[in-house]
């Protein structure tokens, strides 16, 4: 099942999104065994994503291949365990995560790539920057030495209105394409999870993390 599911997902995505661009599929392994994360890579996934530190700790050294990104919130006092391990931190959230990584990553003498999160539904159980701070956190953090600011991430409501979910979409597009002007650091926009993702790439994401679509339903037991 998982290597169909890679199959279909890759077919799908050589069209690119709503505007001809190239599409980058993370696969989001939260509660997903090692033996699992390999078989997609096998199939053709180049990219995972953890949401906890301590899966992100425990699959590293059993996972084989692929850049490890970490999409999860990120709590400050683990940020030390993820430092030059990951590829792209989707979830910088706040000011006081953003330092601390820009600290941790000064002291290793690395460089971290992330991506700003927005809360682009104003909901009170999602982290990340109101859409109106966005950008002034984006000019403040692209400033910022050990960072790398590389675009945006958000995660649309769980909402059955369409022209609701394409509009913060196209809200969301609408701030990397600013940013991405004058900066050629900008280069994803993850917005789309397995429920919205094809809304998403037709209003212009070019990175969604599919977890359910590739590996099935979780077992949370």
């Amino acid at each position: 099942m998982i290597e169909q599911n890679v199959k279909n997902l890759l077919s799908r995505l050589e069209r690119g999104n709503g505007l001809g661009e190239k599409v980058t599929l993370v696969a989001a392994t939260k509660t997903r065994a090692a033996e699992e994360i390999n078989r997609a890579i096998q199939a053709g996934i180049c990219d995972i994503g953890e949401n906890k530190v301590q899966e992100f700790r425990e699959k590293y050294d059993l996972v084989q291949g692929g850049n490890r990104h970490f999409i999860g919130h990120l709590q400050t006092n683990k940020v030390k365990y993820l430092i030059g391990k990951t590829y792209l931190y989707h979830s910088i959230d706040r000011n006081e995560l953003a330092q601390e990584l820009a600290k941790r990553s000064q002291n290793a003498k690395i460089i971290s790539d992330i991506l700003i999160q927005v809360n682009i539904g104003s909901e009170e159980s999602k982290g990340g920057y109101p859409l109106s701070e966005a950008y002034a956190a984006y000019e403040a953090l692209k400033q910022t030495q050990g960072l790398r600011v590389r675009g945006f991430m958000a995660m649309l409501p769980l909402s059955h209105d369409e022209k609701l979910l394409a509009s913060l979409c196209d809200r969301m597009r609408e701030l990397f394409d600013k940013a991405k002007q004058n900066d050629s650091d900008i280069t994803y926009l993850s917005l789309g999870m397995s429920g919205d993702w094809e809304l998403c790439l037709a209003r212009g994401a070019n990175m969604i993390r599919l977890g359910t679509a590739i590996f099935g339903e979780r077992n949370y037991r």
